[in-house]
């Protein structure tokens, strides 16, 4: 006996609006990013934002306060270690050429080849700019939306969570956990850069590394890439370090490991203790899946993004429950 399944034209447009849903928000996918960036940067800057706030300051003046000192201290670092990081940088990018240039000397790989490829990168340098106009744009942006949702955040809070009825204050609850939690990782994430980075710098002078200050602001920057950060960070120092004997590259390559264990073992669990901890292995799935779905950018935003995920779900467990 055949069985008769009637699909109901209300079933029919909300399978067809949810699938229309699904295809805007993947084109709208690097806004959508741009705004969850900014989100994380106004959960980091708030607490400071409201604490001026309880001081009888106005929001306005609170929140300029709160952005102009942080991009003060961004610029003022920037011009300080400008004019040597350049230097040193364009040194280090003869001196790590010249010891690829030795090391393929010994190898059997064509050289003619590498020189077409550099060809190759010198002529896409006009794409290279225009990628660079295209993030400082979506800088901008970032800046810009994270003043307003600092200036205006109780408003779109509460505009937010006004569709979720009954529910309304626990959604409320997760979304300002949410936050606590994203700003937490971003400000723990500055302090493991600025300590990985001096780190970095002190054991490389010790060791008498040229470039020391490139080098260890390379490792500063990648220490937000979870897991593969570090070893990226580390092998421009070590191949540097190899063109003056292996016995330095393997006091660079020690280096980075004690740093990255002391890091594992003593930084982070004090740095992060107020984050939400994740498993390692869901880390690693979460920077792979990012990085699949939306490239680098994917990936240095895996590791929050999960962290929403996980909120959420628990919070929606002890909902149910």
């Amino acid at each position: 006996m055949t069985r008769r399944i009637d699909i109901s034209y209300r079933t029919i447009i909300f399978i067809a609006v949810f699938l229309l849903s699904l295809w805007i928000l993947f084109l709208i996918r690097d806004i959508i990013l741009l705004v969850f960036v900014a989100f994380i940067v106004m959960s980091a800057l708030y607490p400071i934002v409201n604490k001026l706030n309880s001081w009888q300051i106005p929001k306005t003046l609170s929140v300029l306060l709160t952005f102009f000192t942080v991009m003060g201290i961004l610029v003022a670092v920037i011009t300080l270690g400008f004019t040597p990081l350049i230097s040193e940088t364009s040194n280090l990018t003869t001196r790590l050429a010249d010891a690829l240039s030795a090391l393929l000397q010994v190898s059997l790989l064509d050289q003619s080849i590498i020189r077409q490829e550099m060809s190759k990168i010198s002529g896409q340098l006009l794409n290279i700019t225009f990628d660079v106009l295209r993030d400082l744009i979506a800088l901008v942006s970032i800046l810009v939306i994270t003043i307003y949702m600092l200036l205006d955040r109780e408003k779109i809070e509460n505009y937010a969570t006004s569709f979720f009825g009954v529910r309304q204050e626990k959604v409320q609850k997760i979304l300002r956990l949410v936050e606590e939690k994203l700003g937490a990782w971003l400000r723990g994430q500055v302090v493991l850069s600025l300590l990985i980075g001096a780190m970095t710098y002190a054991g490389l002078l010790i060791l008498g590394v040229e470039f020391a200050l490139p080098l260890a602001i390379l490792a500063g920057l990648l220490e937000v890439v979870p897991v593969i950060g570090p070893i990226i960070a580390a092998i421009p120092a070590v191949l540097l370090a190899l063109t003056v004997s292996p016995f330095q590259a393997g006091l660079v390559t020690g280096l980075y490991v004690a740093i990255q264990q002391l890091e594992g073992h003593v930084v982070v669990p004090q740095v992060m203790r107020r984050a939400v901890g994740l498993n390692p292995l869901l880390v690693i799935l979460a920077i792979s899946v990012g990085g699949r779905l939306l490239g680098i950018g994917g990936a240095l935003l895996a590791v929050p993004i999960a962290v929403v995920i996980q909120l959420v779900l628990q919070e929606t467990l002890k909902v149910e429950e």
